[in-house]
């Protein structure tokens, strides 16, 4: 299978209202895009266009948002078969899924937590299996931010070991989900990231969430890196080693310019991991 780990450095989230401002950067103001291919596929136009120039200009990771790798339902075989033609044609190094379910008869329109069970980690591993079966190439999974927790017959972190190990699969770790379950779930965020496999990280993923109270935050999107998200992605670092970072911002989206300094922010905290890395070699 195709690996996944060739990205590096600090990326940015693709969108379709910041498609103008992307097609302007200058080489070299990020070092990967990312797509959700679901929003890309059989899209023509100006923004087919747009698109295609940029995946000449800088390397092209893919999200998934519909695969519902948890779900009940048979996996679509169509799709994954779109999927991986669009991963081919863009040359696509990384493709990501969420590690939750999203459709029953229908899709649900929302990332829906798996139970943290023996039978769950059967159930999804092997759906994981099939779809990097599907697309000839390992993918990664993420670590959702959920509320309402189903059955927990086991921890967050074991579950999500135990996932990897079983369908021999990547890992996409989302450090502000992190920071957001540890919260609203009572963990210890560094103890959570210090079990994480670091053989199985092929991406990071920061981005903004909403401090509704002490005890409760609300993964958003929609804001800029929180203080508490960018003190652990540091710790990361010091963990994991300087993995391909991205930024992620899907509403209230500011002008690039402002994306681009938080992309700085990631080079900067890459930059001293490596430092640290060559002191310590």
């Amino acid at each position: 299978m195709t690996s996944s780990l060739s990205l590096q450095g600090a990326g940015l989230g693709l969108r379709r209202a910041l498609l103008p401002e992307l097609l302007t950067l200058d080489a070299g103001a990020v070092d990967f895009l990312e797509c959700a291919p679901d929003n890309w596929i059989g899209v023509g136009g100006r923004y087919g266009e747009g698109l295609a120039q940029l995946a000449e200009r800088f390397p092209l990771a893919c999200h998934g948002l519909s695969l519902s790798l948890g779900g009940p339902a048979p996996l679509d075989h169509h799709f994954l078969r779109q999927i991986r033609g669009f991963l081919d044609r863009y040359q696509v190094p990384l493709f990501s899924e969420h590690l939750s379910y999203c459709a029953d008869d229908g899709h649900l329109y929302d990332l829906i937590p798996l139970p943290f069970t023996d039978e769950a980690v059967r159930h999804t591993a092997a759906r994981i299996r099939e779809v990097q079966d599907a697309l000839g190439r390992r993918i990664a999974v993420e670590n959702i931010s959920y509320y309402a927790a189903p059955f927990q017959a086991m921890s967050e972190i074991d579950f999500l070991q135990a996932v990897l190990n079983e369908a021999d699969c990547d890992l996409l770790l989302d450090i502000n989900n992190v920071v957001v379950n540890a919260c609203n779930h009572r963990y210890d965020a560094a103890e959570f990231l210090a079990q994480v496999p670091a053989e199985r990280v092929a991406c990071l993923h920061v981005a903004g969430h909403y401090d509704e109270a002490p005890d409760l935050k609300i993964d958003t999107h929609g804001a800029s890196v929180r203080p508490d998200v960018w003190q652990l992605l540091a710790s990361a670092y010091q963990h994991l080693g300087n993995v391909p970072t991205l930024l992620e911002r899907d509403f209230n989206l500011p002008p690039v310019a402002e994306l681009l300094e938080e992309v700085a922010c990631i080079r900067d905290l890459q930059a001293g991991a490596q430092t640290l890395e060559v002191r310590h070699g």
